[in-house]
C-alpha cells in the first residue's frame, strides 16, 4: 500500500497528469506518445492568434447581425403610420375629441420612435463596440 501510494504522488506524475487535467478529453485519449511527450515540456504562452478567414467571419457576423437588429426600424416605421391612421380616423368618428387624441398620437408616435432608435443603437453597437 505504501508503495502504490508513493507512486501515485510523485512529482513529475503530478506534473503530467495537470497538464493532462488542463486539455480535453479528446486531446489526451486521442493523442499520439510522441505528441504527449512534445506536450509534457514546458512552452511559453502563446498569444491567440487569428487568422484573415476568422476576422472576415467575424466581419460578415456584425454585418449580419447588424443588418438584422435594423429590421426593428421598419417596424417602428409601420408604427407611426398605424398611430396617425388611427388619429384619422378617431377625428373621423369624433371631432370634439380632437386635442385628446391627438396626445395619444403624439405618444404613440414618441413610443414607436423610440423602439426604432433603441434598434439603430444596438445596430451601431455591434459594428462599432464589439
Amino acid at each position: 500500500m505504501y508503495a502504490c501510494a508513493k507512486f501515485v504522488s510523485a512529482p513529475a506524475l503530478v506534473r503530467r497528469s495537470s497538464r493532462v487535467l488542463c486539455q480535453p478529453l479528446s486531446a489526451s485519449v486521442l493523442s499520439s506518445p510522441e505528441a504527449r511527450t512534445e506536450q509534457a515540456r514546458p512552452a511559453a504562452h502563446r498569444a491567440i492568434q487569428t487568422s484573415a478567414a476568422h476576422r472576415d467571419i467575424d466581419t460578415a457576423a456584425k454585418f449580419i447581425g447588424a443588418g438584422a437588429a435594423t429590421v426593428g426600424v421598419a417596424g417602428s416605421g409601420a408604427g407611426i403610420g398605424t398611430v396617425f391612421g388611427s388619429l384619422i380616423i378617431g377625428y373621423a368618428r369624433n371631432p370634439s375629441l380632437k386635442q385628446q387624441l391627438f396626445s395619444y398620437a403624439i405618444l404613440g408616435f414618441a413610443l414607436s420612435e423610440a423602439m426604432g432608435l433603441f434598434c439603430l443603437m444596438v445596430a451601431f453597437l455591434i459594428l462599432f463596440a464589439m
